[in-house]
Formats: C-alpha cells, structure tokens, sequence
C-alpha cells in the first residue's frame, strides 16, 4: 500500500475506486518520491527477477563451456532494457503511473520504445538458441518461425500495431477504464513492452527473425515514425478534453493541476518519440556500416582464397 502524507491526506479525497482497493493517494510528487515510494511486491517485479536470472544463467553456462557472449548484449539486456522497465514500474514512478498523466507517458515512452530496443540488443533468442537443449532449440525455432511469429514481427504489421495502439487507448474509454482496474493498468504495461518488442526486434533485434527487411528499409520506417509522435503529443497538449475523463480532476491534488500535468505528458511524448527516433536511426546507420564492413572483410576474404587457387593451379608442379 502506498504512504501518504497526514496533511496531504486530510485536505484530499481519493475516487471511490481507489477508496475501494484500499489504496491511499501519494504525497506530492518529487525526486526523491522515487525511490521512497519504491513497490517490490508486483508480478512484475518478480517476473524482472525472473528474467534477468535466466538471462545471466545462460551467460554463465556459455563461459563453462568455453565460449564468448559480448559484454555489451548482457549490459544493454540488464541494464537499460530490464533496468529500464523496473526504473518505471516498481520505482517510485509507479505510485503515481494513477495519479499524474505525466509520470504515465514516461512510462510509456521507456516501456514501449527505450527498453524493448535494448532488450533487443541484448539478443536472448539467441542466447537460449546457444544453451537450450536440442529439444528445447527445436521448440524455439517452431516459435521464432511459427506463422503467427512471421505476420507479428513484419515490418508494416509490427509498425501498424506500433502506431495505432496509443490511439485506441488514449482516445477512447479504455484508458479511463484501465484507471478504474489496477489489473487492466498492470495489463497495459505489460502490453507497451510487447508492442515496443514486436515493432523494435525486427528493426534492430540481432535475434534471427523471418523476412528481415534490409537497413535502408528499416531506417525509412523510422523516419515514418517521427512523424506519428509529434501528432500523437500536440493532440494530446493542444486537446480541450482531459484524459481519463473526470479521474483526474476527482483526485482533488492540491499540488498539481490536471490540465497543465497534461500538457506536460503530451510534451514527454513528443519531445521523447522524436529524440528516441532519432537514436534509433543513428543505431540502424551504426549496424548497417558494420554490416557493411563485416561483407567487405568475407568479399577480401572470398577473392584471396580464390587467388591463392589460381596461383597453384598455374605454378608448374
């Protein structure tokens, strides 16, 4: 349960759906609220735990064998990706994902678009492809090549899911019901990380995937992208309706007023979208050149071979 202030809690009223579960409204939001409203006992948290331990086992399990998993996959896995996830969700942040419109976007920006791209770099499939049993392999590459996994991870598939979601949640009754349900909110994290992965793994994922499309085709499909956040945060900032219909404003917070916290959480979403975009592109030209590199190194490689046949076959024997 949260901890509110004796003050704070006596001048405030919380909405009867929130008076029902029990829960109390937190105090006035601020830095250090971060770390003192910090929340260990989610599903979510457990389910972190969970997967940073497989993730670090099967790393350990290739170094008993001998062989090499790059530092940087298991720092991008653990840190931003996982990191990044519980930085939003069992932080502080998290008692007031309800509370503040604000804390929310940044909690969609970090769950949907920061962490699944360093979740991606992290390349798990590929660690589990490297240290799960012959059976536990074939089983995966039934998945990873499964019909449903080939319409999902399609680039124009994943960046229709990617793009329209907001707008269903946001510009219907479903954000004020996900509000209203603390499981259908803990749902909506949940589906912003699955949303990031399937637009994100396919464009810069180092997982093997089906019917990967080529860098110059991936980078234009983030250059499609900006575009989307501008609008999706101008709406939102320039909107004359609150979000989450009178949820807010039942809140009766002294310390923060609905329609400026909105405003605020419209400027997170476009400020945010066109600087991780942008990242993004400088990531995909980054990959694309060591591509590059890495076929140029097998083409030298290819045309010495080749002359080394033609130098013995035309010296006398």
């Amino acid at each position: 349960m949260l901890h509110v202030d004796p003050i704070f809690a006596a001048t405030s009223a919380a909405p009867p759906s929130l008076a029902a579960a029990g829960e109390a409204l937190p105090p006035p939001f601020t830095l250090a609220r971060v770390f003192t409203e910090t929340r260990l006992d989610s599903w979510l948290a457990l389910g972190l735990v969970v997967a940073a331990g497989l993730y670090l086992y099967g790393v350990h399990r290739l170094r008993l064998r001998g062989d090499h998993w790059p530092v940087l996959r298991t720092v991008s896995f653990l840190g931003p990706g996982l990191g990044g996830v519980a930085a939003v969700t069992v932080s502080g942040l998290g008692a007031y994902d309800t509370v503040l419109l604000s804390v929310h976007m940044v909690q969609h920006m970090v769950l949907s678009m920061i962490a699944p791209i360093f979740l991606a770099l992290g390349a798990p499939v590929t660690l589990a492809l490297r240290t799960l049993p012959a059976r536990g392999r074939r089983r995966l590459l039934a998945v990873v090549h499964s019909r449903i996994a080939r319409i999902y991870s399609f680039p124009l598939v994943a960046f229709a899911i990617f793009v329209v979601n907001p707008f269903a949640l946001y510009f219907t009754d479903l954000y004020h019901f996900t509000l209203q349900h603390e499981w259908a909110h803990e749902l909506v994290h949940a589906h912003f990380i699955m949303t990031g992965c399937v637009f994100f793994w396919p464009l810069v994922g180092l997982d093997p995937l089906p019917g990967r499309w080529p860098y110059p085709a991936r980078a234009l499909l983030m250059v499609l992208s900006v575009p989307f956040h501008t609008v999706l945060g101008l709406t939102i900032m320039q909107s004359t309706t609150l979000f989450g219909g009178d949820w807010y404003p039942a809140l009766n917070l002294t310390w923060s007023d609905p329609w400026n916290d909105q405003k605020v959480a419209g400027g997170v979403l476009w400020a945010g979208g066109e600087f991780v975009s942008v990242t993004m592109l400088a990531v995909l030209v980054l990959q694309w050149i060591k591509q590059s590199e890495r076929e140029a190194r097998r083409t030298d490689r290819e045309l010495d071979r080749q002359e080394a046949r033609q130098r013995a076959a035309e010296s006398p024997a």
